[in-house]
């Protein structure tokens, strides 16, 4: 039975109602400590109203406790989200996918961080979308190019990789600046103090007031509802809010994906002769298997089989801010598989492998049989030099390459050659284009790349999947409809 104390301010007026609900004792006899909660007549509430309105709220109280909601959580949502992000990372959620979880956590619990979880609501929601759609949310401010960096680096006489170590700026970002490109201003002041000038002579900084993307607020919204469903299932609130939005932030628009015709795939591997022999290899690699960028960077040399013609992926190469360079499992349980590769592949894979065997031994004392490389935890771990592809010069030698660094090479490659804008993710759709359009089966391919599901494979290639429509046609045409 719930009971209903009034409290009164200093003038005996009541101003509000704490209800408790008692549940019994413990094993020792000692009485547990009860639920409550508090209840806040509106100011317009005669006395019998409010009396009225605070036994109604005593009986819901004590059904929702009788239930096992625990509504009188003191926990605000900020706090709670924590905990959940802290279960997700002890469940092996990637570390890249928390890191963007806490990024936008920042603007989430700026607006509603502060409010307990009981009480939020969808309007509470729905302001807070309202609020990312406007004008000036981004609390980045910018710095964009202003001067040729390419130039700049040949009048100081430092390559672009050298900056890169000085400034402890990524080489994507570097040759971001290069192609006239938007970055952060921070990393704009890590480029200038590397080369010791001025910010204001290769940047313009202003603050950045473009409205967030449909995409971006709706991870946001994403998130959320994460955090709330937790709760609900954990029977601190008795519904998720974000199902109950007015305003929910679209569904993603499908964006047509980015690959080659065969004609210019054609022309890349023609002019890939001419590029050294590790940049081939790469390359290649990711032309015939579609993996991912990391997948590839991550191969070492126990998951080549000469012997069956064939790559085992099982490792990914990534980058963080926080680790750096390390290594994790693949993007999801079913990306680990076994990918056959055509004789060519392995011939070149061959004489790869006596190429960085020259490269050890050449190396001496100063190639790095051990390296130390954090998981997907940050944790370091020791282990043998095996990476296929690694750092040639410097005090790493021996070392994975940055994963980015095959963006960089990829980007001054298409341009010295006159290719189109070359991005290692699209040689993953060219393959899987090529597949569709051949005859192999959704199920195949889906395993081959990796997916999660024939859903994934099915959402991402829909534009492909649609052209098989001509093929059902003729189809039809030419066996149900034949005349005898």
């Amino acid at each position: 039975m719930a009971s209903i104390s009034p409290r009164k301010n200093k003038k005996g007026i009541i101003t509000s109602y704490t209800i408790r609900v008692y549940h019994g004792y413990d094993s020792n006899g000692k009485r547990l400590k009860s639920y409550t909660t508090n209840y806040k007549p509106a100011p317009n509430m005669t006395v019998k109203q409010a009396e009225k309105e605070a036994k109604r709220q005593a009986l819901l109280f004590e059904e929702k406790c009788r239930l096992g909601y625990m509504p009188d959580s003191k926990q605000t949502f900020a706090q709670y989200a924590e905990y959940v992000l802290g279960i997700k990372e002890q469940a092996g959620t990637k570390h890249t996918t928390i890191t963007r979880y806490r990024e936008l956590l920042g603007r989430i619990n700026n607006k509603i961080g502060h409010i307990r979880l009981v009480d939020i609501r969808p309007q509470h929601l729905t302001e807070l979308y309202s609020k990312l759609r406007q004008n000036g949310i981004r609390k980045r401010i910018k710095a964009m190019p202003i001067s040729d960096l390419k130039e700049l680096l040949k009048s100081f006489g430092i390559t672009q990789k050298r900056l890169s170590e000085l400034s402890g700026v990524s080489p994507t970002t570097i040759n971001a600046v290069k192609r006239g490109k938007t970055i952060s201003a921070k990393k704009a002041e890590a480029i200038c103090k590397a080369l010791k000038i001025p910010v204001n002579r290769i940047f313009r900084v202003e603050q950045d007031n473009t409205p967030l993307s449909d995409k971006t607020i709706q991870e946001h919204h994403r998130l959320i509802h994460l955090i709330l469903s937790y709760a609900e299932k954990e029977m601190i609130i008795p519904y998720n809010s974000a199902e109950k939005v007015i305003n929910k932030p679209k569904t993603d628009r499908k964006h047509d994906v980015n690959y080659f015709e065969p004609e210019t795939l054609d022309r890349i591997r023609e002019c890939l002769d001419k590029a050294p022999l590790k940049w081939q290899v790469i390359t290649h690699l990711l032309i015939v298997t579609g993996c991912r960028r990391g997948e590839i960077m991550g191969l070492k040399w126990n998951a080549v089989d000469f012997e069956n013609n064939q790559i085992k992926i099982n490792n990914n190469l990534l980058y963080s801010k926080d680790f750096g360079v390390y290594q994790d499992s693949t993007k999801t349980d079913t990306s680990d598989r076994i990918i056959k590769l055509t004789a060519e592949t392995m011939e070149l894979l061959k004489d790869y492998r006596t190429y960085w065997e020259e490269v050890r031994h050449g190396a001496g004392t100063e190639w790095n049989c051990f390296i130390d490389i954090p998981d997907g935890k940050g944790i370091k771990h020791t282990e043998r030099a095996e990476f296929l592809f690694v750092k040639d010069s410097g005090n790493n030698i021996g070392y994975p390459m940055h994963p980015d660094s095959i963006t960089d090479w990829l980007d001054r490659f298409s341009k010295k050659n006159n290719l189109p804008h070359i991005n290692p993710h699209a040689f993953r759709h060219t393959l899987a284009s090529v597949l569709c359009l051949n005859g192999i089966d959704i199920t195949t391919i889906s395993k081959w790349l990796g997916h999660k599901s024939i859903t994934t494979t099915m959402n991402i290639y829909e534009h492909i999947l649609e052209q098989g429509r001509e093929q059902v046609v003729n189809c039809i045409s030419d066996i149900i409809l034949k005349k005898a």
